[in-house]
């Protein structure tokens, strides 16, 4: 099979389109035929080798797919080969063939196309379990939401207008706050030119906001803990501008806030079923046309490693996807 393979660790990793052996099937494991992958900011952490869950080259990236299930090891039930599904994997979507636990893999409904689907798992599933789950985000309440037009961003502000909050979205450019908006941002802030601090307090008439859900990092952060309300809860997503932020602990104790770490991956195995009933969720949401993932770009598998820089310049609204099968 076809796969585009990481040689070496580096910031600019560049992968090589190869023919590799498929990978092996095991007991729980469930082998797809990968129509679609989808790209995450995660993946260049991965080849710069600055991830939490450190592969050893070579090796193919890619954290989510989607296609046909091919065949089912020992063990697995409620899947049968020519089911469409979407499944996360650790890594290897990059490729014609990929390997997931059948916990990750999830069918998907007649109307979901593959390009879609493979850019579904990993956002959706991040910020609706964060949401739900960890930060208990409750109708008429306020979410705040950084990067608001990125991979995850941009579907914690869908998640966060069908939960019935208010959504506050910042990004970096008028564009950017355009795309937040068409899909269920209530306020706009442009974090480049405009006082976000200062507008957060007159969109709550100065009360602050009930959640954060930050996937930026840096500087934000802190203004975020000077945005938030008493009892408020800031969600630690990731680091995306590069500086992970220090945080001033007397801010916590005055406001009574609490900030939540949030690595989905750390979820898969602990809380299977939770994830899966979060999904089902998303998926009825989709189907009602309550969330509409955008996807921004598409390439061939050889294309991973425009899609990639196009990642790491932050260029992109949504999800960039691989298209490598459109005959499935």
């Amino acid at each position: 099979m076809k796969a585009m393979i990481c040689r070496e660790l580096d910031e600019q990793a560049r992968l090589k389109l190869q023919d590799v052996p498929p990978p092996d099937l095991e007991p729980g494991g469930v082998r797809v035929a990968v129509a679609a992958a989808g790209l995450n900011f995660a993946d260049t952490l991965m080849l710069a080798g600055r991830y939490q869950e450190r592969q050893q080259p070579p090796f193919a990236p890619g954290m989510e797919v989607a296609g046909r299930v091919v065949e089912t090891g020992a063990g697995v039930t409620g899947l049968k080969p020519g089911d469409r599904v979407m499944a996360a994997v650790g890594a290897g979507g990059y490729a014609e063939q990929v390997i997931a636990a059948a916990a990750d893999v999830i069918p998907i409904p007649d109307e979901m196309d593959f390009v879609t689907a493979a850019g579904f798992p990993i956002a959706y599933g991040t910020s609706h379990h964060a949401l739900t789950a960890r930060a208990g985000l409750k109708a008429g309440e306020v979410l705040l939401v950084h990067g608001a037009a990125g991979g995850v961003g941009l579907t914690a502000v869908e998640i966060g207008h069908a939960l019935g909050a208010t959504v506050i979205a910042t990004a970096g450019s008028a564009e950017k706050l355009a795309v937040a908006q068409a899909h269920g941002a209530d306020h706009l802030i442009n974090y480049r030119d405009e006082d976000v601090k200062a507008k957060v307090r007159a969109f709550t008439a100065g009360r602050g906001v009930d959640v954060v859900y930050d996937p930026v990092g840096g500087e934000l952060f802190e203004t975020s803990l000077r945005c938030t309300a008493p009892e408020g809860r800031l969600l630690v997503i990731g680091f995306a501008c590069g500086e992970v932020p220090q945080i001033p602990a007397n801010l916590l104790l005055v406001k009574n806030l609490t900030v939540i770490g949030y690595y989905w991956g750390a979820y898969r195995r602990s809380h299977a079923d939770e994830l899966r009933a979060g999904f089902q969720e998303l998926l009825g949401w989709y189907r009602e046309g309550r969330i509409k993932p955008k996807i921004s770009a598409t390439f061939p598998l050889e294309g991973a490693n425009e899609g990639l820089d196009l990642l790491r310049r932050r260029g992109s609204t949504g999800k960039v996807v691989l298209k490598i099968d459109q005959n499935l």
